[in-house]
């Protein structure tokens, strides 16, 4: 069987096309993997190499990194002829082992993929450029398994350019050119390709082995070319055990909720073609239903993998499917390599690509409904090291990076109308979370359908409170500094309209939220959490000071030093922006999610989807009417959502540019951390929605029973 990306004739025409190009670049590694004698690119001198000398300089380098290229090609060889999927479960996992072994746990250290340890060898500009290098190679892992011609040999042309820079007397100047034009010359390979891959159903890769494969099977789990780690194994075999009522249940709360989104925000489905579908590896048995199902909606599945390619990776961030990382710190270390590169010239670069790319696929962007998210959660904590090796953006960069992330989403919304598409978001753990995965697992399909007539009418009951006030007063207890006020948005007509959206099973699941745009003029106070994990990674005592909704001063100590905590803040919360504004206030109401991570301890395992609905929590960024703010929304009463803007995203009909930022981080103060919510009404008088971390607004008091 071959897994090819791409049709079998467009397939015969890429090898046909580019097949000399690839094993001409080709011959020229295999001299470099196999000679005995070689320039030195450092020292110039061509000498016999001893085995002592092997291990020096950029020599190193090449031989090891050619030697790793010619085992993806064997490994692309073995999966076209169908070998590849004639090998044994056993077989199929010392071959993951040796395509990502280098990576993994202590081999990092020895790897050239760890910037520290290349700049050690070769010298901290040079170690950064080749291991930024090395790190877009091993991307030809997945170019191999889905039969990308094209990508692996413009892969190998770089690496040969580079060779032959060092050999021929070159440096880092001369390095960091070549691959600064790489990058910016294959934006009309790399950045379109990833623009298809969102868009077009015909790209089946990932459809063929979720539909056509034997899930019993745990072999079919390798025909990604993604690293399998035991807990994509044990996810399979967990999901293999179970009914398959149980399957299509899970199946339909999540395409379900997807359908509601549409229902309640009077957005026609049936006017689409396509879903955004993502996921993680071992759950291919629910996905598997959930693109039937889907498809009985009049939808069609489009699958795609996470990025793996410096131009369209962003940050940490995971869109598409993936498995577990082999390496965290590995993807933390090249989380800013873009740095290396980025400036006006390439960021306008990518950005024409994107339009370029947008407007050939126009139909298809037209008939995307929108992203359908499974995520998990219980995976390994981790805690960053922050390495003075690794690349690093200047602060001119920084504001590049906002710029084209921004102009990204605008683009992307201008294509994809965000008044027309919705999405649904369900998680569920993953062995990793420990001996009680089973339990977790059974509790979290409780949690994914709890009670909808329960819990819309306490927060019917909620929202009639909140909607009463002009601020919220948040403070929090037992060593939390949190003492913050929210102002809220005026009401012209109570009957009719509302604040705050009555946040049910839909779009965002488990339900259990109430949440509302704040006006940023009036906001502020100090926001603090002792403990916060998001995308697994930790941070201690994180907090924020607001002035008329914006991020004034910040700060964590998640590091030894004040700035690098600092600097971790900017990155991953406020991504890369100077400041951005509050743009969400909500309440969160499952208390049954709280209990089920007291009980099993593992609040620090919770992804924010849940995380969230554990007590308040504010985002910093974009509201969550971002792009959308015209189609009119209703909650289940009928009544009319209305606060959906704020000072900044109105600007979209003045300075679409100043609009938005592209992100919307959400932190959490947990029941435990928090002691009051108090409504202000504008005479002054008080609601109180929570005191001592229980709700005591009469029509909430069932929400302390999981208390």
């Amino acid at each position: 069987m071959c897994d090819q990306n791409i049709s079998e004739q467009e397939s015969e025409r890429e090898y046909g096309f580019e097949e000399e190009r690839f094993r001409l670049v080709l011959d020229r590694i295999r001299e470099i993997a196999g000679t005995k004698e070689i320039t030195d690119p450092i020292t110039g001198t061509k000498e016999e190499l001893s085995d002592e000398k092997k291990k020096s300089f950029c020599g190193d380098f090449f031989r090891r990194t050619a030697a790793f290229i010619l085992t993806v090609v064997q490994y692309g060889e073995e999966r076209r002829s169908g070998r590849f999927h004639e090998l044994s479960l056993e077989k199929l996992q010392e071959y993951n082992e040796k395509l990502y072994g280098d990576i993994i746990g202590d081999a990092y250290e020895r790897s050239y993929a760890n910037p520290a340890y290349a700049a050690g060898r070769l010298g901290t500009g040079m170690g950064r450029l080749l291991s930024c290098l090395y790190m877009e190679i091993r991307g030809m892992v997945v170019y191999a398994a889905e039969g990308r011609l094209l990508d692996m040999t413009i892969c190998c042309e770089i690496f040969m350019e580079v060779f032959c820079i060092l050999e021929d007397g070159g440096g880092e100047p001369e390095v960091q050119k070549a691959l600064y034009y790489f990058f910016s010359d294959y934006c009309d390979v790399t950045v379109d390709y990833r623009n298809r891959e969102l868009l077009d159903p015909g790209l089946s890769f990932a459809r063929n082995v979720v539909m056509d494969s034997d899930l019993e099977d745990l072999r079919y789990l390798y025909r990604y070319g993604e690293y399998v780690s035991e807990n994509e194994l044990e996810t399979a075999r967990y999901l293999n055990g179970l009914p398959e009522k149980t399957i299509i249940a899970m199946a339909a709360t999540y395409t379900e909720g997807y359908r509601k989104g549409f229902e309640l925000a009077h957005v026609d489905l049936s006017k689409k073609q396509f879903v955004d579908v993502r996921y993680c590896l071992g759950f291919e048995r629910v996905i598997r239903a959930a693109v039937r199902q889907f498809g009985q909606m009049g939808l069609q599945a489009v699958l795609y993998r996470s990025p793996v390619n410096l131009m369209n990776r962003r940050d940490n961030l995971k869109i598409g499917y993936y498995g577990t990382s082999p390496n965290q710190q590995c993807d933390y270390d090249h989380r800013c390599d873009l740095g290396l590169f980025l400036n006006g010239d390439l960021k306008e670069r990518k950005l024409s690509v994107m339009r370029t790319a947008f407007e050939k696929r126009k139909s298809l962007a037209a008939g995307m409904a929108g992203p359908a998210v499974m995520e998990t959660f219980g995976e390994e904590n981790f805690a960053p090291v922050n390495k003075p090796e690794a690349a690093a953006y200047e602060d001119w960069q920084l504001k590049l990076l906002a710029q084209m992330q921004q102009e990204s989403t605008r683009i992307t919304y201008q294509y994809i109308n965000g008044e027309e598409r919705s999405f649904t978001i369900i998680s569920y753990p993953v062995p990793a979370i420990g001996k009680d995965f089973e339990a977790i697992f059974d509790e979290t399909i409780r949690l994914n359908n709890l009670d909808y007539e329960l819990y819309r009418q306490v927060q019917e009951t909620m929202i009639g409170a909140l909607d009463q006030c002009e601020q919220v007063e948040i403070k929090g207890r037992d060593g939390n500094e949190t003492s913050l006020t929210v102002a809220l948005q005026r009401l012209e007509d109570p009957q009719v309209q509302t604040k705050f959206e009555n946040c049910l099973a839909d779009v965002n699941i488990p339900l259990g939220e109430v949440f509302t745009s704040p006006v940023l003029k009036g906001t502020e106070g100090r926001l603090h959490v002792k403990e916060l994990y998001i995308e697994g990674i930790y941070y201690k005592d994180i907090w924020f000071r607001i002035k008329d909704g914006m991020v004034q001063e910040y700060g964590c100590g998640s590091f030894l030093g004040e700035e690098e905590g600092k600097a971790l803040v900017r990155e991953t919360i406020l991504h890369h922006h100077r400041t951005l504004p509050m743009g969400e206030f909500a309440i969160g109401t499952n208390t049954a999610a709280y209990r089920m991570a007291k009980k099993y301890g593992i609040f620090d395992k919770l992804k924010i989807l849940i995380a969230e609905k554990t007590g308040p929590h504010f985002a910093f960024g974009d509201t969550c009417y971002s792009n959308g703010e015209e189609r009119r929304v209703f909650n289940p009463d009928g009544k009319e959502i209305v606060a959906k803007d704020n000072e900044i995203s109105i600007l979209r009909k003045t300075k679409p540019k100043e609009a938005y930022f592209g992100c919307h981080t959400d932190i959490t103060l947990p029941y435990d951390e928090l002691d009051t919510i108090t409504g202000v009404r504008a005479d002054g008088s008080r609601i109180e929605i929570v005191r001592g971390g229980r709700f005591v607004l009469p029509g909430t008091e069932e929400l302390n029973k999981e208390l």
